[in-house]
């Protein structure tokens, strides 16, 4: 039965400390994005924190007031996914110098806007109609909203988990107790072999947080590019004149990392054919979704009107033709690339939200949607002539809209799934995500800009951030649209492995198996270093005897993780600033350089984490 009396939700308290979660959850996504290659949903450590600080510090809120903090605080963060996963290629690639203010935030800013834009008509036909679509970690953030008890015990361990990610990687990149990266290479023969492992608990509460199924999977794309592809390649090839492990650094860079193009080429393919009927059913029901929204009578089921969502689209749409003109200089190239990026992100869109709802936000191959939306906008933009350094901002542009509003869209889907389990009112939650995207948005280009001076982005130094996905984007446009050479027969070999690994997921399927062969993150294993995918497989096996143990230790573990991510994305961001104010100070300070103590501490924090993870919800309290 409908309430008499609406409930207390969009409040002037709620925007505020969901922005201010908010902005720190996007300043850490942005360190971690570009160091790991992967980022975290905000939704449940934000809803957490905003337990304990209305009902823990404040005394009061209600559930509906925390739904629209974590709403407004998850925002910002799904936008930093998108615009660390494509604009750091400018900056690779060559055609911008730096991170330019008012670009990088108008990039951010429209594909924001496009991604919640394009998920209020699709609200009703994916997140309420499709009883197939879980979105888990929608669901998660509701049980967390709806356990009123959380705060606390629960709070204390964010808290303590938070420093110890801060103090563990000060001991790493402030003072040098422990190396950043244990690694060790033998020569055998003609060929080498590597082992190594990075030093982080941030990577471990990846591991914790996406389970052991999808990090055994990345785990597993890392043998095959580190274990299998290198020594091969290595033992067909003239060994390179350097120690073992820059060999196979310098084989894996050059040559093997592109078996994961093929591979997310064909993983995104896979993934949006397996969705083929949710989209047409969603497209199909689009219009009739437009008008319930105008006509509801109910308030759990209103969305924003068209008077409001038709000036913002054309305001969007406007925006973007003016950014693209600014960028290639052609006021025709600007109307086709922005006709291009509209369709491609109404699309993905829609496919962004529906496998956040069938593997969730952390699973969703937005690498993928982003290589087809690049190939697509290519291709047009090599029909009308455009060629290096403008045809390169052109592409770029339109991956990194889409990419961001598809970044947005899962984010929204998980939000509004949430939304829908408390009761919440649809229209104010997309007002919260507006609000969201209008504030953190322009703290993106100003820690880009600072990591940059600090680390690199995607150079050669020896502490640089390797921004994955923006490394791979920049390799593409350069071998579209200059003398850039990508080596197509790598290409080719991890698509041939991806549609290997596709045929054995359907047989896993078939046979009712618990464990799938998930493409994507086995892609993404291939792409990135084999030293950041054993930390995270660390962090699976912890989650899996979480699981195994009981349900609270799970959740105790999912806490303790969301502390650990924030704690090392925040003291990363700290030890920049003295690195780039600071002339002539060299940090970390050299101290200790032992591999064994690293490893040695890297288990045994592990295994601390699992044991504090289970006392802090023994017996499910």
């Amino acid at each position: 039965m409908e309430q008499s009396r609406p409930p207390v939700e969009f409040t002037v308290r709620a925007i505020l400390i969901g922005l201010l979660i908010g902005t720190i959850l996007t300043a850490a996504n942005t360190y971690l994005g570009l160091y790991a290659g992967m980022t975290v949903s905000g939704s449940i450590p934000a809803a957490i924190v905003s337990m304990g600080i209305l009902r823990g510090l404040l005394r009061r809120g209600t559930v509906h007031e925390n739904n629209i903090v974590q709403t407004v605080a998850s925002a910002g963060e799904s936008v930093a996914a998108g615009i660390i996963f494509t604009v750091p290629a400018m900056v690779i690639a060559g055609v911008w110098d730096g991170f330019p203010f008012w670009e990088v935030s108008l990039i951010g800013l429209l594909g924001g806007l496009l991604g919640v834009l394009f998920m209020i008509p699709l609200r009703r036909s994916l997140i309420v109609d499709q009883e197939g679509l879980v979105y888990p970690e929608g669901v998660a953030c509701a049980k967390v909203l709806q356990a009123g008890q959380v705060g606390g015990g629960p709070m204390r361990a964010v808290v303590a988990s938070l420093g110890a990610g801060l103090a563990f990687k000060a001991l790493v990149g402030l003072v040098g107790v422990l190396r950043g990266t244990a690694e060790y290479a033998w020569g055998v023969g003609r060929t080498v072999v590597y082992a190594g492992t990075d030093v982080s608990l941030a990577l471990v509460g990846v591991g914790v947080i996406v389970g052991l199924e999808i990090s055994a999977a990345c785990l597993g794309g890392g043998v095959i590019a580190w274990l299998v592809a290198i020594p091969a390649y290595l033992w067909q090839n003239p060994m390179p004149e350097a120690e073992p492990v820059d060999a196979a650094w310098g084989v894996w860079s050059g040559q093997v990392r592109y078996m994961g193009v093929g591979a997310m080429i064909v993983g995104g393919l896979a993934s949006m054919w397996n969705i083929r009927h949710g989209i047409v059913t969603a497209m199909r029901r689009l219009g009739r979704g437009l008008e319930r929204a105008q006509q509801a009578a109910k308030r759990t089921d209103r969305d924003l009107p068209n008077s409001v969502v038709g000036p913002v689209f054309l305001a969007a749409a406007a925006g973007t033709f003016v950014l693209y003109n600014a960028v290639t200089g052609s006021p025709w190239v600007a109307l086709a690339a922005g006709v291009a990026m509209l369709a491609a992100s109404f699309f993905f869109v829609a496919v962004s939200s529906y496998i956040c709802g069938l593997v969730g936000s952390s699973n969703n191959p937005i690498s993928g949607m982003t290589i087809c939306a690049l190939m697509f906008s290519s291709g047009i933009l090599l029909i009308l002539g455009m060629s290096g350094a403008s045809g390169m901002l052109g592409a770029l542009g339109v991956a990194s809209i889409v990419c961001c509003a598809a970044a947005t869209a899962g984010d929204t889907s998980q939000d509004l799934k949430t939304g829908h389990l408390v009761g919440a009112t649809p229209r104010l939650q997309q007002l919260g995500q507006f609000a969201g995207i209008l504030a953190p948005v322009f703290s993106i280009a100003p820690v880009l800009a600072l990591l940059h001076r600090a680390y690199g982005i995607g150079t050669d130094g020896p502490d640089a951030l390797l921004a994955p996905q923006a490394t791979l984007f920049a390799s593409i446009v350069e071998g579209l649209f200059s003398s850039g050479q990508i080596p197509w027969g790598m290409v080719g070999l991890g698509a041939l492995v991806a549609l290997g690994i596709v045929v054995l997921d359907g047989f896993l399927e078939r046979s009712g198996s618990r464990f799938r062969a998930h493409v994507m993150p086995v892609a993404v294993g291939i792409y990135l270093p084999l030293a950041l995918m054993v930390p995270v497989f660390l962090g699976g096996l912890v989650a899996e005897a979480l699981r195994r143990r009981s349900a609270g230790g799970g959740q105790g573990g999912l806490l303790i993780a969301s502390g650990l991510i924030a704690g090392e994305a925040v003291a990363g961001i700290l030890i920049a600033i003295p690195r780039t104010m600071l002339a002539g100070i060299q940090l970390p300070v050299p101290v200790l350089d032992s591999l064994p103590v690293s490893l040695a501490a890297l288990a045994g924090a592990t295994v601390l984490i699992y044991h504090f993870a289970a006392r802090l919800f023994r017996n499910g309290s």
